[in-house]
């Protein structure tokens, strides 16, 4: 069992054994003292409870067994704490690694999660086909640059409201490159159409939060107000909502044009494909005329296949094709800015229930940027609760006095970490600029496109954030007592495991020398029953079974009848050599259990016959170390453990108050 196994199984005993020592109406009075630890009825009472699943009345003899299990516990954890284990570096870490795993879900507001999972689900349900015009400025901009950049995409938006077509307004005022016709670059590039805005079909999570949500929320055919995102401000018109198509696999039959073709090439591709469907029309199989006809080379090899793919990966002419197909259905010719495709659909595979879909959504939230709304939600509750109080003053001073050594990424804070003027507190932690200095200097980056100001304003954002989250992480096991004990539970599960490895686990592997003497102590109780020494022929064909007996009947040395086999062309035949005890191999059970060649022997569930050759019966007799050390070791580390807890016991004092037992006891 490795580390990680053997720690999830002492927690899960620990998570049986511990975790109600936080409940507040505790019985005061002392069932058990462990050194200098005393423990209280009610704590062992309720833990005890815990391993009663169906609330069963207590069994005095088990609740008394239960008792000495938890001294044991006790015991162990008491040593790793006098040994100092709970100082060392590699437990810190270690238990820090994992307090941090545990702290997560006091980081997050449920009801904005389950919000956004739930939004994220529904959007999971439709496509949308949006066009699109950007006009951009950086996301750190002023304000003066970013009002700019809002006046010039409204004025294009009122263009388009008035009457103006929005494809032919995106291709001449769009920084979106793809808006427009791109030239032929000899030896680089073929010439490319613009798209005039069109982004095609796409999805959740596929497009940058605010982008998704304007295009979800504005109607089919409507023009929405602009909306910032970090690449700029875009406007965005809705020409399409459907039900997802999922995840799609087709196979295709192409016919390759380059865009900008003239038109008698445009001829030719498609009296090809229009041939081509014919063919497949009076009876070619698709598989057939993608092997002769097509010219995807790379997915002809595979009948024509295609990787899966979703309405956001593939031009939207093919989603277009499939929203309406049946599985084996084959489209008309089709055309996209590649070329001709004929299409058969392969597998549809469509979004599933809520449930099903629920953890897939919750891993991609996680990454996505919209989880920092659970954050913001989070960070507003720890202010509120903490009296959050900024003085601005303090603030609008520091600010003022940095030049562009911050935006160049050179800011030096030696001069200001003494400065202990007020930025904002926390309770009754108080943050200074001082520290807010030392916070720029470690996070700091050379920027473009910004003013310190502005810059200074967003690393005071990050440095308010990350100081709400640390303040409320130290608060976490005085706000939620349940927190406490679960790191109690983890921080004890990793002291235990730890000591129990080095005094059992480890120690009966490495100790060598121990297991021997062990075994050598108690070789009574590890003794084979009595065992045939046997070989057992499985033939596999019956035509085989007259020419195996014969050879089995004349020769009784195994290699000989192996090479007789082999100069006879026999190969239908399986050799399983050993010594069996009752009950290893039915073959050998249905034998007379003495020594000599087996008739043949049916088996039950196919046509296999078998010949069980028994050398010898061996009486029974004591195993070796090496033919059972692996329960020989498990013994070695029982016992290792009863003398340890020995040990224990008589280094550290145990008492178990009889007459309050008794009373408990009485009392179920």
């Amino acid at each position: 069992m490795n580390r990680f196994a053997r720690l999830i199984w002492v927690l899960v005993m620990l998570l049986t054994i511990t975790g109600v020592q936080a409940q507040k109406s505790l019985d005061k009075k002392i069932l058990l003292t462990v050194g200098d630890e005393q423990v209280t009825v009610k704590e062992l009472v309720d833990v005890y409870k815990k391993n009663n699943v169906n609330n069963e009345m207590i069994d005095k003899k088990s609740f008394e067994e239960y008792v000495d299990l938890y001294t044991n516990f006790r015991l162990k954890v008491l040593e790793a704490e006098q040994l100092k284990m709970d100082t060392s570096k590699a437990f810190q870490k270690e238990l820090s690694g994992y307090r941090e795993q545990l702290a997560k879900p006091y980081f997050t507001d449920d009801k904005v999660s389950e919000e956004l999972l739930l939004e994220a689900y529904n959007r999971k349900l439709k496509d949308v086909r949006a066009n699109h015009i950007l006009i951009k400025v950086n996301k750190d901009a002023t304000a003066a640059d970013s009002l700019i950049a809002f006046n010039k995409i409204n004025d294009l938006r009122n263009r388009i409201l008035k009457g103006e077509d929005f494809g032919k307004v995106a291709m001449e005022s769009s920084d979106d490159p793809s808006a427009r016709d791109r030239d032929a670059v000899p030896n680089q590039s073929p010439f490319r159409p613009g798209n005039k805005g069109d982004l095609g079909y796409f999805s959740v999570f596929d497009m940058v939060y605010p982008f998704e949500n304007a295009a979800y929320n504005t109607p089919i055919g409507e023009i929405s107000k602009p909306v910032r995102t970090d690449f700029g401000y875009h406007i965005i018109k809705v020409t399409e909502k459907s039900d997802a198509v999922g995840i799609i696999e087709v196979a295709h039959i192409y016919v390759a044009m380059t865009p900008g073709s003239d038109s008698a090439i445009l001829v030719e591709k498609k009296d090809k494909i229009d041939n081509i469907h014919k063919k497949i029309e009076e009876g070619m199989s698709f598989e057939e005329a993608v092997r002769q006809f097509s010219e995807d080379r790379g997915s002809a090899s595979r009948d024509g296949k295609l990787s899966k793919f979703t309405s956001s990966r593939i031009v939207p002419e093919f989603v277009q094709a499939v929203k309406t197909m049946q599985v084996g259905q084959v489209t008309d010719p089709i055309q996209t800015m590649y070329g001709f495709h004929i299409i058969k659909l392969i597998s549809v595979e469509k979004p599933g229930t809520f449930d099903e879909e629920k953890e897939k959504l919750k891993e991609r939230l996680a990454k996505d940027v919209r989880s920092k709304k659970s954050e913001e939600a989070v960070i507003q509750k720890i202010k509120k609760e903490s009296k959050f109080k900024e003085t601005k003053a303090s603030l609008v001073a520091f600010i003022a006095g940095l030049d562009t050594t911050l935006t160049e990424g050179k800011f030096n804070a030696t001069s200001l970490r003494a400065s202990r003027n007020t930025l904002f507190t926390l309770g009754k932690e108080v943050y200074t600029d001082g520290q807010f200095a030392s916070y720029i200097s470690k996070n700091q980056s050379k920027q473009e496109k910004i003013t310190p100001e502005v810059y200074a304003y967003k690393l005071y954002d990050g440095f308010v954030t990350e100081n709400c989250l640390a303040y409320e992480d130290s608060k976490l096991e005085t706000k939620y007592p349940e927190f406490a004990s679960l790191m109690q539970e983890y921080r004890d599960g990793i002291l235990l495991f730890d000591l129990t490895d080095q005094k059992v686990w480890s120690k009966a592997v490495k100790d060598s020398t121990g297991l021997v003497a062990f075994h050598e102590a108690n070789k009574a109780n590890y003794v084979w029953a009595e065992r045939a020494d046997a070989t057992v022929f499985t033939v596999t064909n019956p035509d085989d079974a007259a020419a195996v007996k014969t050879i089995l009947s004349t020769l009784n040395d195994d290699a000989a009848i192996v090479e007789k086999f082999r100069t006879d062309s026999i190969q239908s035949v399986r050799i399983q050599t050993g010594k069996f005890e009752k009950g290893d191999n039915n073959y050998v059970d249905m034998t007379e259990w003495k020594t000599g060649l087996s008739g043949e022997l049916n088996s039950t569930v196919d046509k296999n016959i078998v010949f069980v050759n028994v050398k010898a019966i061996l009486p029974p007799q004591e195993k070796a170390l090496a033919e059972a050390k692996g329960i020989i070791t498990s013994d070695y580390q029982t016992y290792l453990e009863k003398q340890w807890i020995e040990e224990l016991r008589s280094k550290y004092p145990v008492t178990v108050n009889q007459e309050i037992l008794e009373k408990v006891k009485a009392k179920y």
